[in-house]
């Protein structure tokens, strides 16, 4: 909530995004309580009635934070709210107006940068990660995922069940009002079989074959998913190095859990016998790390045709270049093609993650370490910036 609050004493709107259920209203209410504010829930009718003259209901309440929740279901609002941070402008609040929540990024960043520039801070909240207080185990954290809901269910049946909730209710509520329609089995078994690709390089013409929809049809879906904070695209890194580079971005579910529900693993049991476990594995270590890395930092894998090979490559913002290898191993050894990324890359800091608890140093300038003590090292570097 600290963040929140910072940028709200900054900067006139701050703009919260992220995946549904992820606890964007609980942190909001919570800011409600630190600060004189108007709630509208705009998936609510009569929030929305309230705002049948924006303008006119908004001007009501220029000396307070309104918040906004759910504000891409209500588009016209942009243009208003910039004639309102303008008006709070001339009357000298220059911060502290407006708190918007959303569940679809790109669609308010389209929005926002034709009436808001310059004007909204973008946040975005993941769900829990290593570093959070949530009394549950790594292991958990794994299987579950981090949605507060799921992660904190009573059992890893109930947890399950949520998930499957979660599932159903994209797949037929929030999924089709964004994109073309396209039955909710089809968008079933694309999620799925994104679930068996864990990881893997983007081939969407083989997607497209397998689904029997269309080539174009399956890449708006991808960026829907990803808009909706459900996928990542982890893009390749290109540099003038000479050599032949694989130039397709991988493609990761960004909650574990989700992972595990599409592909019915109920427990830690059937998640260690299954195929998936090592994708998961670095699905779940690249989130993880992506939300404890400063703001600013760039995430990408690295790949050659001749074998050079990097998981991850983070680009921070004080110029530095760390680059990863995340193994399932309790004694990992780093492949023969991660030693030729760090020739290739000379990164400033090389790392194996692993599940173990010992940090130690391997051949090559690499240390082995556990991811929550890498997690701590990057939230370290944002907290001091």
């Amino acid at each position: 909530m600290s963040e929140v609050l910072k940028a709200l004493d900054e900067v006139p709107a701050v703009c919260l995004v992220g995946p549904r259920q992820v606890g964007k209203t609980t942190l909001a209410l919570a800011v409600a309580e630190q600060r004189r504010a108007v709630y509208l829930d705009l998936e609510s009718e009569q929030d929305r009635a309230k705002l049948a003259d924006p303008e006119a209901y908004l001007a009501q309440h220029l000396g307070e934070l309104v918040i906004l929740d759910e504000l891409h279901r209500v588009p016209r609002l942009f243009p208003v709210l910039r004639g309102m941070i303008d008006r709070m402008r001339r009357q000298g609040k220059r911060a502290g107006g407006y708190l918007l929540l959303g569940s679809a990024g790109l669609g308010l960043l389209r929005q926002s940068g034709e009436s808001l520039a310059g004007r909204v801070r973008f946040l975005e909240l993941a769900p829990f990660s290593v570093l959070e207080p949530t009394g549950r185990s790594l292991e958990e954290l794994w299987l579950r995922g981090g949605f507060p809901e799921s992660l904190l269910a009573a059992s890893n049946s109930q947890s399950l069940r949520w998930r499957q909730d979660f599932i159903r209710t994209y797949l037929e509520r929030e999924i089709p009002q964004f994109g073309p329609r396209v039955p909710a089995e089809a968008l079933r078994r694309l999620w799925t079989m994104l679930a068996h690709l864990q990881g893997a390089v983007l081939n969407s013409s083989e997607l497209a074959r397998n689904l029997g929809l269309d080539v174009r049809t399956v890449n708006r879906y991808l960026d829907l998913l990803t808009d909706l904070f459900l996928v990542r695209r982890l893009q390749p890194w290109f540099s003038n190095i000479g050599k032949r580079l694989v130039r397709s971005p991988r493609l990761y579910l960004r909650d574990s859990g989700l992972v595990h529900a599409l592909l019915q693993i109920q427990d830690l049991e059937g998640l260690l016998a299954h195929p998936v476990v090592g994708a998961s594995w670095e699905g779940f270590v690249i989130e993880n790390l992506a939300a404890c890395a400063p703001d600013g930092t760039s995430l990408y894998f690295y790949r050659t045709v001749g074998g050079a090979e990097s998981d991850l490559l983070l680009f921070l913002p004080d110029g530095t270049r760390w680059i990863v290898e995340i193994k399932r191993s309790l004694a990992p050894r780093p492949e023969r093609g991660f030693y030729s990324a760090c020739q290739d890359l000379k990164p400033t800091h090389a790392f194996v993650v692993y599940p173990g608890n010992e940090r130690y140093p391997l051949e090559g300038g690499i240390e082995a370490i556990n991811l929550v003590d890498l997690a701590r090292e990057l939230r370290g570097l944002s907290q001091a910036s």
